[in-house]
């Protein structure tokens, strides 16, 4: 079985060579282990204390967010023929030692997506600012209504293990981040998901968080990715859930006017409300005729996510890579005088 380690990294030069070298190795059931550094653009030099340290390096230009990072790595990991993909930061905030616990549920057969969870455990709370924790608190609240009511008690972290039914039906699209998309998308298409108490550090030691530094950023980036993902995934619900705040506006305002004649036999000073409570009850019509639309919709998805998981299993089912390489290409003939020969075979290059 072969497991993979994907680690996003931007200027990490002080935290990536420890993460790569702590990956252990001698994982029971596991008899090949991969890690692959996704280089975001660093300006320092991340790109080759990875290489050092024993990783295969991915270089992106930067800018593309997390989201295309977390793609970029998952993909080529599941191109190189992973049963096993584990996620982790290269802030050094998780212990790669706990790669050997987080896969544990996964080679069970107790899970298809294993999650570290920082909050699962109250002996194991990290320490962090207020607003970090109950912010993770309240977008775990709403991954959970999204959901239907299950309990995840971090959607958050970074530290995840997919095993490759999971690979192939995840199906993502926000830039910014990945993490409670994940949730959203795995959970409507029924994979098990476990979550894991790990001991993580709360604060980063080195540089500043990407994706938290700024909790206004954080909520106004990932809310829009948590929205669209309940538009596409539940669309009955979402549109559904919007023409009823409309309809129960128009219901209030209605039923107030008629009360107020009812009682004074005039529906004046809130003649105008009549006109709000039509408008509102109009708007309520129209959103549930769209909610069944997207309904509708949202079932020719789930052919379309169908046949995806099919081709992926078929493209990521062939033999696999001896290592990551690109072509280099060279001339397709080298002259020599009058006669041509053919060139030699072309070089590869390690990324």
């Amino acid at each position: 079985m072969k497991l993979i380690v994907t680690i996003p990294a931007l200027n990490e030069e002080k935290t990536i060579g420890q993460v790569v070298r702590g990956v252990p190795r001698d994982i029971p059931g596991i008899n090949d282990v991969e890690v692959i550094v996704v280089n975001d653009g660093s300006t320092d030099a991340t790109s080759q204390v990875a290489a050092d340290a024993g990783a295969s390096v991915i270089s992106l230009p930067g800018g593309g967010g997390l989201g295309m990072v977390f793609r970029t790595g998952f993909e080529n990991a599941m191109r190189r023929g992973a049963d096993i993909i584990v996620n982790i930061d290269g802030d050094g905030q998780f212990n790669p030692a706990d790669i050997r616990q987080l896969v544990q549920p996964i080679l069970e057969d107790r899970a298809d997506f294993v999650t570290c969870t920082r909050f699962g455990d109250p002996a194991l709370r990290p320490i962090m600012p207020p607003v970090k924790l109950y912010g993770n608190m309240i977008v775990a609240r709403i991954i959970n209504w999204i959901c239907g009511g299950t309990n995840f008690s971090d959607v958050a972290c970074g530290f995840r293990a997919f095993n490759r039914e999971a690979s192939y039906r995840l199906t993502l699209f926000g830039r910014f981040t990945y993490t409670q998309e994940t949730f959203i998308d795995l959970f409507a298409k029924g994979i098990r998901i476990v979550e894991v108490p790990l001991k993580v550090r709360g604060v980063r030691e080195h540089g500043q968080s990407r994706v938290a530094r700024s909790i206004f950023r954080y909520g106004s980036s990932a809310l829009p990715i948590i929205l669209r993902a309940m538009r596409d995934i539940q669309p009955l619900k979402f549109f559904g859930g919007i023409a009823l705040f409309f309809g129960l506006i128009g219901v209030l305002t209605g039923g107030f006017v008629s009360g107020w004649y009812l009682w004074h036999r005039h529906a004046t000073p809130y003649q105008s409300l009549i006109v709000i409570s039509g408008v509102f009850v109009m708007l309520s019509f129209l959103l549930g005729v769209l909610a069944l639309l997207a309904d509708m919709m949202g079932r020719h998805r789930r052919i379309t996510e169908e046949l995806l998981y099919l081709a992926r299993r078929r493209a990521y089912h062939a033999p696999r890579l001896p290592r990551l390489m690109v072509n280099v290409p060279e001339q397709d003939e080298i002259a020599v005088g009058e006669s041509r020969q053919p060139a030699p075979a072309r070089k590869t290059a390690s990324i």
